[in-house]
C-alpha cells in the first residue's frame, strides 16, 4: 500500500514592511550606539537626560508661576502656565502612545544606573517629545516673552537688569530661542547615544511635542 504522499510546508510569508522597518531602525539605532559610545563621554548623556527630565520640569515650572518675574508680568505668567499644562498633556499622548504600542526598550540599553525608568516601553521617547515641546511652544511665544520682558523692565527694571543689563529683549529672547533648540535636539540624539531609545522613538517623540506646542499654543492660552 502506498503511503500517502507528505503536504510540502506552506513557506513562510514575507515579513511586513513595518517588520522590514522595525528591524533597520533597531539595526541604525544599534549602530549609532556603538559607534559613539567612545567618543562622546557618558557623563554629557546623562546632564542632557537629566535636563529633559519630567520630574525636573514640574518643579521649575511651578516654581516659575510663582516667581516675581512672571507674577509681575501677565504675559510671562500665561507663557509659564501654558508651560504647566503642555507638559501635562504631554504625559498624556506620549502615555496613550506608548500602552497602544508596547515597543519594547533597547535589549542593548545599559543599565539605567541612577536613572529610573517610568516605564518600559519605548515609543515614543517622552524626552524627545518634552523637549520639543518646550522648543515648540518657546518659538511660538517669543513675541509674548519679549513684550512680557518689556512689562517687567517697566514695573521693576532692577529685576530685569539684574539678569540681561540693558540688552534689548528682542536679542535676548532670539539667543535664548535658538539655545533652547540647539538643547532639544542634542537631548533627543542623546536616547539614542545613551541606548534609551531606537531613532524612530526619537523621531516620533519629536513631531508628539511639535503637535503638543500647537495645541496648547492655540486653545490652552490664558
Amino acid at each position: 500500500m502506498d503511503k500517502p504522499k507528505e503536504t510540502p510546508p506552506l513557506p513562510s510569508p514575507p515579513p511586513s514592511l513595518l517588520r522590514h522597518v522595525v528591524n533597520l531602525d533597531t539595526t541604525l539605532s544599534q549602530s549609532i550606539h556603538t559607534l559613539c559610545q567612545p567618543v562622546i563621554p557618558r557623563a554629557v548623556l546623562k546632564l542632557l537626560e537629566i535636563t529633559g527630565d519630567g520630574r525636573l520640569w514640574f518643579p521649575v515650572s511651578l516654581s516659575f508661576i510663582l516667581s516675581p518675574v512672571s507674577l509681575h508680568s501677565s504675559t510671562l505668567y500665561s507663557f509659564s502656565l501654558s508651560l504647566l499644562l503642555g507638559l501635562l498633556t504631554d504625559i498624556l499622548f506620549i502615555g496613550l502612545l506608548k500602552h497602544l504600542i508596547r515597543r519594547q526598550r533597547p535589549h542593548y540599553n545599559p543599565a539605567m544606573g541612577t536613572t529610573i525608568p517610568v516605564d518600559h516601553w519605548s515609543f515614543p521617547s517622552g524626552h524627545s517629545s518634552r523637549v520639543f515641546f518646550i522648543a515648540s511652544l518657546f518659538s511660538l511665544s517669543i513675541s509674548a516673552i519679549g513684550e512680557g520682558i518689556d512689562q517687567l523692565r517697566f514695573r521693576d527694571q532692577a529685576i530685569v537688569d539684574r539678569w540681561i543689563g540693558g540688552q534689548d529683549s528682542g536679542e535676548v529672547v532670539a539667543v535664548m530661542l535658538v539655545l533652547v533648540w540647539i538643547w532639544s535636539l542634542l537631548t533627543s540624539i542623546s536616547r539614542v547615544l545613551l541606548g534609551r531609545h531606537f531613532v524612530l522613538d526619537v523621531v516620533a517623540g519629536a513631531f508628539v511635542g511639535v503637535f503638543n506646542g500647537a495645541i496648547v499654543h492655540r486653545f490652552l492660552k490664558f
